[in-house]
C-alpha cells in the first residue's frame, strides 16, 4: 500500500527557511517521478517542483525558482524540498505527490494528472 508521509513544517518570519521532507513506502521509488504541491487557504491547489526518478530532469514553477530546491534520496525513499527566502505568500499546506507509471509525459509534469498519491500535507506558515 502506498504511504506517503510529509514533514518539517512549520511558522517561520518571513526570510526565513525550512526543508520539508517526504518518505515514501509501498512503491518502487526510484521509478517514480517525484513532485510537491501546495494549496494556499482558500485557493486552488498548485504545482511547486518536480524531480524525475533518476533525478536529472526538475521543474519548478516560475514563483520558487532561486529560491526552493527539490531532491530526492532513492536509497532512503525519500524526497525533500528546501525552501529560502521564505515568503508570506509561500503559506500552505505542502503535499508530495507520487508520479503515474508509466509516466505519462513531461507535458503533464505541473499537473494533477501527471501523479497517482498524494500524501496529507503539512503546514508551512510565514509570517510578515
Amino acid at each position: 500500500q502506498v504511504h506517503l508521509v510529509e514533514s518539517g513544517g512549520g511558522l517561520v518570519q518571513a526570510g526565513g527557511s525550512l526543508r520539508l521532507s517526504c518518505a515514501a513506502s509501498g512503491l518502487t521509488f526510484s521509478s517514480s517521478a517525484m513532485g510537491w504541491f501546495r494549496q494556499p487557504p482558500g485557493k486552488e491547489r498548485e504545482f511547486v517542483a518536480r524531480i524525475s526518478s533518476t533525478g536529472q530532469t526538475i521543474y519548478y514553477t516560475d514563483s520558487v525558482k532561486g529560491r526552493f530546491t527539490i531532491s530526492r534520496d532513492n536509497a532512503k525513499n525519500t524526497v525533500d524540498l528546501q525552501m529560502h527566502s521564505l515568503k508570506p505568500d509561500d503559506t500552505a499546506i505542502y503535499c508530495c505527490a507520487v508520479g503515474t507509471l508509466p509516466w505519462i509525459g513531461d507535458s503533464y509534469y505541473a499537473t494533477k494528472r501527471g501523479y497517482s498519491y498524494w500524501g496529507q500535507g503539512t503546514q508551512v506558515t510565514v509570517s510578515s
